[in-house]
């Protein structure tokens, strides 16, 4: 499903090339050998095709400058905003110091299983991946279930492309995401306080809505570790929690799986976590939100402004009972 971006949504930065710009000027980066915690993404979509093998790396740090706000009149986010302000409680719980201590992990070689109800399961390494399904751009706002926001395009392809490879049989009707856990490189690790490795899950017809993404990059490069390198899921309607990183394992089953956050605190994170300014946490609104970069607050949207287009799957649903 082709959605037009608005170009009210775009998130300009000085590093991300113009793209006809750094296929010219640069090579294809080449795949050698290669959690969110508690925080989401609203804009439409770019779908276009970026690589089939491979992500752009760029080599100039020269672009198109892009001078616009977002639908809510936020100041645009920078790389360095985006890749410095991150949720990564495998590292520590200190956004700010994320981006440091990730540094430590190592995502290449990287792979990823894909089984449980289907009738093709397989491992895929993260290059088959970047070589098999066609990389598009997706430029989204994230929005943290603890009320801050920012806009950021990814690079990726939809999950229902590879979940269709993997053939879900009739009985899956949910997809279980794994996280890894490498107590190595991860300190976070530490505290028993969590139940490890990170885990979510959507229901399938959630999962394989066009809007739901496994990205591969940002700003046309490869993810930093700090943002869920090598692969991390995006779920631009729900917040950010859901969007688990580094994920190692997707697995179809029947049930409903648990999901991190709420088996760490049921009453405060549900299941579905769809954005709704209507359903406050219980230890704060969610009528608004903050820009990252700005001390501005603005007010949520519901789905985090994708209503038209994923509310038909919630139908019938009681939101503050199903949050």
């Amino acid at each position: 499903m082709a959605i037009p971006i608005r170009s009210s949504e775009i998130t300009p930065e000085h590093h991300y090339l113009n793209r006809r710009q750094f296929i010219r000027t640069a090579g294809i980066l080449s795949i050698g050998g290669l959690v969110t915690a508690a925080c989401g993404t609203t804009a439409s979509p770019i779908t276009n095709t970026v690589s089939s093998t491979a992500i752009i790396q760029p080599t100039v740090a020269a672009a198109e400058a892009v001078t616009t706000t977002d639908i809510l009149g936020a100041p645009p986010n920078t790389l360095e905003q985006i890749s410095n302000y991150n949720n990564f409680y495998e590292f520590s719980t200190d956004k700010e110091e994320v981006a440091t201590l990730a540094q430590s992990m190592v995502t290449t070689p990287w792979a990823v299983e894909v089984g449980g109800l289907v009738n093709n399961p397989g491992t895929f390494g993260f290059e088959d991946l970047l070589s098999d399904f066609d990389q598009e751009e997706r430029i989204y706002r994230l929005r943290c279930v603890e009320g801050w926001s920012m806009v950021i395009p990814w690079t990726g392809f939809p999950l229902h492309k590879l979940l269709a490879k993997a053939d879900p049989k009739s009985d899956a009707k949910y997809v279980r995401f794994v996280t890894a856990m490498d107590r190595d490189t991860m300190p976070g690790l530490a505290s028993f306080v969590y139940s490890w490795p990170y885990h979510e899950g959507l229901r399938l017809d959630e999962a394989m809505h066009d809007l739901t993404l496994l990205a591969t990059g940002l700003y046309g490069q490869a993810l930093p570790n700090q943002n869920g390198a090598p692969i991390r899921l995006v779920v631009p309607w729900k917040y950010g929690y859901k969007s688990i990183k580094s994920i190692v394992k997707i697995e179809l089953v029947a049930e409903q799986p648990k999901t991190f956050w709420t088996a760490a605190a049921p009453a405060e994170y549900g299941f579905f976590a769809n954005v709704n300014p209507e359903v406050d946490h219980p230890r704060w609104s969610q009528s608004s939100e903050r820009i990252i970069g700005s001390l501005q607050r603005v007010p949520t949207v519901k789905f985090n402004g994708y209503e038209e287009e994923v509310g038909h799957l919630y139908a019938g649903m009681d939101l503050s009972v199903n949050y």
